[in-house]
């Protein structure tokens, strides 16, 4: 899924070749554009392969397009991402329990329906849970998919376009001339463009910073485990007990922690990312929400490192300064919004706006007074 040499130009250069990335770039593809990604490695190699492949941000102005898209996306880029629709809350503790009944209620009353479900109910539906499980909620609209599939999928329908993904070929600089964004450096040389995105992740912060566009991130690196293959239930996507994550096709349970569990680390990530003392306390959750599943053994880990701005939301926006470039992080929720946050990103770059919703928070105004050390006022240290 790579060009082996440099291309001279392209009317769109994408920096990230992350699901943010190369939706935006399939989009455009779409549209008939002339479209370049770039990667430091290769396609969903960070997050963007490596999470919990949720599909059910309802908190989010790109929801109504996520919920739209997802069930017709294998049709749309002609390749499976494994999407399987649906997802169940389930929940040991009666306060997390009363609090998902509430946002079941506040997603009901937005038009997505939710059901609440008793402890025998929610047996019958998460068959490898026990009558430890208090209850829990049912979403009839969500779901999720596998994330390698769907990152793979996003890069063989870009090529199918025209588009193009060069890896290995880490974005250097930016270079302006006459107050835009006309080419990007990079070790195999430098590719002109009329129009750039950037969407690479932990690294757009420093990559932006020297054509004067502040972009506050935090980088962290997320852990997961996969386990044996479980018999099949029939709605994988189940969260609970502080997890969150699926029930793949062949059986495995992959599950990982919230925010709260994501270690600091520098924007370039670890040398190396052997399994930490976190997979334990993962196992040990995972079992106690499938009891019937506990003993299972774990068969790997993953680590991905994930890029979290200050107050935890996406940044999608199109700066005027310079006016040709569109910067985009998803802050931890990109795989899912993936096929919205794509097609905002193609409305900014060609028309400016976005043209399904609004996404003014979403802006990079919000940050005007952010303090000069915010990573150490918020104990985001690495």
């Amino acid at each position: 899924m790579s060009d082996r040499s440099l291309p001279a130009g392209a009317s769109v250069v994408v920096i990230g070749a992350g699901v943010t990335g190369l939706s935006a770039a399939w989009w455009l593809a779409r549209d008939g554009v002339d479209v370049v990604v770039l990667d430091k490695g290769v396609v969903g190699w960070e997050a963007s392969g490596r999470n919990g492949g949720g599909a059910s941000h309802y908190q989010s102005p790109l929801f109504a397009e996520e919920q739209r898209l997802w069930p017709q996306l294998d049709a749309l880029l002609g390749y499976p991402t494994e999407y399987r629709p649906e997802r169940i809350i389930i929940q040991r503790d009666p306060d997390l329990l009363d609090h998902y009944r509430a946002v079941g209620r506040m997603c009901t009353a937005m038009g997505y329906p939710v059901d609440d479900l008793d402890s025998r109910q929610a047996q019958e539906l998460v068959p490898l849970t026990d009558a430890s499980c208090l209850g829990g909620i049912h979403l009839r609209f969500g779901g999720h998919a596998n994330p390698q599939r769907t990152v793979q999928a996003y890069g063989w329908a870009l090529q199918d376009l025209g588009g193009r993904v060069v890896q290995h070929c880490p974005a250097q600089a930016i270079e302006l001339r006459g107050g835009r964004a006309a080419a990007v450096v990079t070790p195999l040389g430098t590719i002109a463009c009329d129009a750039l995105v950037v969407a690479a992740g932990p690294q757009s912060e420093a990559l932006l910073a020297p054509i004067g566009i502040r972009f506050p991130l935090a980088a962290a690196r997320a852990e997961m485990i996969v386990t044996e293959p479980a018999p099949l239930m029939a709605i994988g996507g189940v969260d609970g007990n502080g997890l969150y994550g699926r029930q793949t096709l062949r059986g495995n349970l992959a599950f990982g922690g919230g925010p709260h569990e994501w270690v600091a680390t520098s924007p370039d990530g670890p040398g190396a990312r052997p399994t930490s003392p976190l997979v334990r306390n993962l196992a040990r959750r995972v079992a106690e929400m499938f009891p019937k599943a506990a003993g299972l053994n774990v068969i790997r880990s993953w680590a991905g490192i994930i890029e979290n701005t200050p107050d935890g939301r996406p940044i999608l926006d199109r700066p005027a300064d310079p006016g040709n470039v569109t910067v985009a992080t998803l802050s931890g929720v990109g795989f899912g919004l993936s096929p919205a946050s794509g097609h905002a990103i193609r409305d900014l770059v060609t028309d400016g706006t976005c043209s399904f919703a609004d996404i003014a928070k979403l802006g990079l105004a919000r940050f005007a007074n952010l303090e000069p050390d915010w990573r150490a006022v918020r104990g985001w240290a690495a």
